[in-house]
């Protein structure tokens, strides 16, 4: 078995091709324009940047060469902000990447993909305080969460027209570190923000208070990385279980996350209590557009797949903590 992942030096798909390397092979692809090839272990490393017109026909040569049974697409920019200033251009890399994978795969004969999708292709659908699921209606609120909606219509298509088989995986909030080495090197969700601003003796910006939450502010639903690479594996073997049967195979989009919300205050508490440190809330007026309550219904997942988050808040931050004090030089030990 070889899985080609792109965008494996990345920080959820450096988890994945550690995890992958205990089963058999595994080829990267990366551009390496965020993530670091020090991170894909042993695993064979191919520098690529698959929004180019031409990146198909390498693409499925490589796969042809290493006998690629799978494909975990992750590839892709993932800065909301970003995606508002700059549109077409994230257009060009996720959707232009994507289409270089499949292009790539049908033409080397390969089948099976894992694609890297986001609870942001919701939009206002998972602010009304109720857990959002599957069948929720798609009205992505940024140019990222359309490119990732754009991405999965792309591989219904494909399931249409020459048999794909193929998962969508809508996270949540993704956080912590299996391993010490592979922290989140970005500083853009709230724990990792928190456990800066700590590290440097600086307060916590919390925006808004008087949310119709138990403690008054945002609660979003939190998942370790470790739980989300351990999706990612169970997803393709649950593709590979059920290929060639039509009566085992359901709607392939499943979210991932715990089922279960976490308030910004009682993060900041976790982060406390991993580093020992005070940790200063500094409230500010609410931010335009955040919702009280995001929470994933993750029913499907579990049914479907036999998948369970198995990690809580408190080893999410603790192992965030941890990577971010050893830094990136602290070698790899254990299972996460």
């Amino acid at each position: 078995m070889t899985i080609l992942v792109t965008g494996g030096a990345g920080y959820i798909g450096a988890h994945v091709v550690r995890l992958l390397l205990q089963r058999g092979d595994v080829v990267v692809v990366d551009d390496l324009s965020t993530g670091r090839a020090d991170r894909v272990d042993h695993a064979r490393m191919v520098r690529a940047d698959l929004s180019l017109a031409a990146a198909s026909y390498p693409l499925a040569e490589l796969m042809r060469e290493h006998g690629v049974t799978g494909v975990v697409h992750f590839a892709a920019k993932k800065d909301v902000g970003e995606s508002v200033a700059r549109p077409a251009w994230y257009y060009e890399q996720n959707v232009g990447g994507l289409l270089a994978v499949l292009r790539a795969m049908e033409s080397a004969d390969v089948s099976r993909l894992v694609f890297s999708s986001s609870a942001a292709v919701y939009g206002a659908a998972a602010t009304d305080g109720r857990p959002v699921g599957e069948g929720a209606t798609c009205a992505p609120m940024s140019p990222y969460g359309e490119t990732k909606l754009v991405g999965e219509w792309m591989c219904r298509n494909a399931e249409r027209a020459w048999g794909l088989s193929w998962a969508a995986l809508r996270y949540f909030n993704v956080a912590g570190a299996g391993w010490s080495d592979l922290g989140d090197p970005t500083v853009q969700n709230l724990v990792s923000i928190a456990i800066d601003r700590v590290r440097r003796g600086e307060g916590v910006p919390v925006f808004g208070t008087d949310y119709a939450t138990a403690d008054g502010t945002c609660v979003r639903d939190y998942v370790h990385v470790a739980d989300l690479a351990d999706a990612h594996l169970a997803v393709l073997e649950h593709l590979a279980a059920s290929a060639g049967d039509a009566a085992e195979r359901t709607d392939p989009v499943f979210n991932v996350g715990t089922g279960a919300g976490s308030s910004v205050l009682e993060v900041l508490a976790a982060v406390g209590e991993a580093s020992g440190a005070d940790v200063v809330p500094l409230p500010v007026d609410r931010r335009p557009g955040d919702p009280a309550s995001v929470v994933a219904d993750v029913a499907r997942i579990r049914d479907v797949v036999g998948w369970d988050a198995k990690r809580g808040l408190r080893e999410i931050v603790g192992s965030a903590w941890e990577a971010a004090v050893a830094g990136s030089n602290h070698p790899p030990t254990g299972a996460p």
